[in-house]
């Protein structure tokens, strides 16, 4: 078996991964502590996802920031108590409560927060003086870059400790309308070039490396290697350790995953007003014509959902296919969902991803 430390390692901050590799977030209870602990053990980074994270609270609905919050710290140390490694947090910056799952976190000492969804454009504001946690926004273009990166000089006086730069493949929400996600000149080779070209004048200036991980689409250990070629300093994979053992669905989600063809990728329009990739069903079908799931909002969780008009509450439906129920719900899941043939332990998987990752060298073009 291809030995894993053949890869190049990635610092990011303060922070050294052995293999340069980020696990997703991937909210609504898909990647929480069990998945997070498992890759970060492995070398990568494991990301626990804050959105939907305090739906198992018994007063979410009275107490909403205190049930988030108390839920965040719960995961954080159980996904401590599981083992070592890099372990960061996924903060949807559209969240209502951003400020205080951001605080929460840095308070538990996590490794990194990661957010997109929108900008993080304050999220500097929230880590203390001194403190270590890396900030990591998630950006679909240059121009995202260049807008967030102007605002942390301007105001902080600091660039992003990394950026991860995601193209039109990935799964959940998008950043892109929908006209464009098939538009070649924003393929995720093309972003990261930009990207990248953006932030070497910075880096001069600040003296200071801004890793850029590439996400969206990447599944093989051949695609890894690529994006290294390319540029990439790192990459963030999310749809791909959704069929391990220890991610953290039901098993059903995970079928899902398993039963999926390709012609099964769909893009929704989300409440929330994004894209959104999913694997088709009899939901996103139903609702596609028109179909509406009356709800009722007690907390707001999403600061651009219109409430008044929603067709359905994306957190609860979401919620609904983690638990596998998906005659009220469908799953998330990035281009490659249907590619997935078995579920495998983490640790099975990165052998996987090395072995890949070494033929495609090896099979590559003198």
């Amino acid at each position: 078996m291809q030995s894993l430390s053949r890869w190049p390692s990635l610092a990011i901050g303060a922070l050294h991964l052995r293999h340069p590799i980020l696990q997703g977030g991937m909210g609504v209870g898909i990647s929480m502590a069990g998945l997070a602990s498992a890759v970060a053990r492995e070398g990568g980074a494991g990301t626990i996802a804050t959105a939907g994270i305090g739906f198992g609270e018994r007063d979410l609905a009275s107490n909403f920031l205190e049930a988030n919050r108390r839920s965040l710290r719960r995961t954080i140390r159980e996904a401590r108590s599981r083992g070592d490694g890099v372990l960061g947090v996924n903060i949807m910056a559209a969240l209502t409560n951003f400020d205080d799952l951001a605080r929460t976190a840095i308070e538990e000492g996590i490794d990194f927060i990661a957010s997109g969804a929108g900008l993080p454009l304050n999220l500097p504001a929230l880590r203390p003086t001194g403190t270590r946690t890396a900030l990591i926004p998630i950006v679909s273009s240059a121009r995202a870059a260049a807008i967030l990166t102007r605002r942390w000089r301007e105001r902080f006086d600091c660039l992003p400790d990394a950026l991860v730069v995601e193209g039109p493949l990935a799964g959940g929400h998008l950043g892109f309308r929908p006209e464009d996600l098939a538009n070649p000149a924003l393929s995720l080779d093309r972003l990261l070039a930009d990207v990248r070209a953006h932030l070497e004048p910075l880096e001069q200036r600040y003296g200071q490396r801004v890793p850029v991980i590439a996400a969206g689409g990447i599944y093989t250990g051949g695609d890894i290697r690529r994006f290294l070629e390319l540029g990439a300093d790192g990459v963030q994979m999310a749809t791909r350790f959704v069929t391990t053992e220890e991610c953290d669905a039901s098993p059903a989600f995970k079928q899902a995953y398993l039963d999926a063809r390709e012609e099964d990728g769909v893009i929704i329009r989300s409440p929330v007003g994004l894209p959104g990739r999913a694997l088709r069903n009899a939901f996103t079908e139903a609702v596609g014509r028109g179909q509406r799931v009356p709800f009722r909002c007690a907390y707001h969780c999403i600061r651009t959902c219109d409430v008044e008009n929603s067709p359905y509450c994306i957190a609860r439906v979401l919620l609904n296919a983690r638990e596998g129920n998906f005659r009220r719900g469908f799953a998330f899941a990035g281009a490659n969902a249907w590619r997935a043939t078995e579920i495998v332990p983490v640790h099975a998987l990165f052998e996987t991803l090395a072995r890949e990752y070494a033929e495609s060298a090896e099979s590559a073009p003198a």
